[in-house]
């Protein structure tokens, strides 16, 4: 199978669309995912390469299947917003439009690149995305004698950690939140680092501090989905499901399970409420959940 990853660039209520001399049609950025190379950064990679902007990722989109060169072909495609960069003509693209959401469609040649901007212009292009994460491995629990808070990461852990340091920047990240123990603030400390800011603790989100009052964890959630820029948000396996699973029942969202394996992330996007809400308000005031996707590893997967 042929892995491949792309995303819908837009800017200012338009969509980047490229020409490929090579098929002699109107394509959204999108190419095969590298050896070593994680989906998300390989659509990053490609989207740079075809229109030469630097993309931030948001939400996840959808999944195309198809034939290729006589092999089935798969490609996962994200909402990205353009940031900096300039297009140059290349052989590979030799021209970019920048076309209005909804005139799009009619622009790109293929019925999949259709499919993937009608799953776009689904919601707003400018969610509240949130990325949550499941704490990296720390070993056996029966295996520490002191106190399970400060039970630190593995080695196993901090390669888990050192991925997540790598991918979750491709989101754009603001700022970093996670439940107080240990090994939760060290699986996020490296994307802190790298804003050159602390990690910001979380009771309410920490195994003891979200069951004894579960709707104050949610809202504290909520919070920090409401708030400035993209956040990370590091928890436990014992709270991450059950918001999860929670919110989607909130926001109409049907998920087919909520699995949490140890340095995963879930790509939470929501569309927020009106100006003016507050946590006292009934729950359709809140943030909404519109789309969930997990990524169960922040490491590359081998690449045929």
């Amino acid at each position: 199978m042929i892995r491949a990853a792309g995303a819908v660039l837009w800017r200012d209520g338009s969509v980047a669309v490229v020409h490929r001399p090579r098929y002699d049609d109107w394509s959204l950025p999108k190419g095969k995912v590298d050896a070593g190379e994680t989906v998300p950064a390989a659509a990053v990679r490609e989207v740079l390469e075809e229109t030469g902007f630097h993309a931030v990722l948001g939400r996840y989109l959808c999944q195309v299947s198809y034939r290729a060169f006589g092999r089935p072909k798969v490609v996962e495609y994200f909402s990205a917003q353009a940031a900096s960069g300039a297009f140059v003509p290349s052989e590979e693209v030799d021209e970019l439009r920048w076309v209005p959401f909804a005139e799009a469609g009619s622009v790109v040649t293929r019925d999949e690149d259709r499919a993937v901007l009608e799953a776009f212009l689904a919601e707003p292009a400018d969610l509240a995305t949130v990325l949550l994460v499941r704490h990296a491995k720390a070993g056996k629990r029966d295996s520490w004698e002191g106190d399970d808070d400060l039970r630190p990461l593995s080695s196993a852990g901090w390669r888990q950690a050192d991925g997540l340091r790598s991918m979750l920047p491709l989101w754009g990240p603001a700022r970093v939140h996670s439940a107080p123990r240990v090994r939760c603030v060290e699986t996020v400390q490296g994307v802190a680092e790298g804003l050159g800011a602390g990690v910001l603790l979380e009771p309410r989100l920490s195994e003891e501090g979200y069951w004894p009052d579960r709707e104050a964890g949610l809202v504290r959630l909520l919070e920090i989905a409401d708030g400035a820029g993209t956040p990370v948000v590091c928890s436990q396996g014992g709270v991450i499901p059950d918001v999860v699973s929670t919110l989607a029942d909130l926001g109409g969202l049907s998920l087919s399970g909520t699995p949490c394996k140890k340095g995963s992330t879930w790509l939470l996007a929501f569309r927020r409420p009106e100006p003016g809400w507050s946590t006292s308000d009934s729950h359709t005031s809140w943030p909404s959940l519109v789309s969930a996707h997990y990524f169960p590893t922040a490491l590359p997967t081998p690449t045929p």
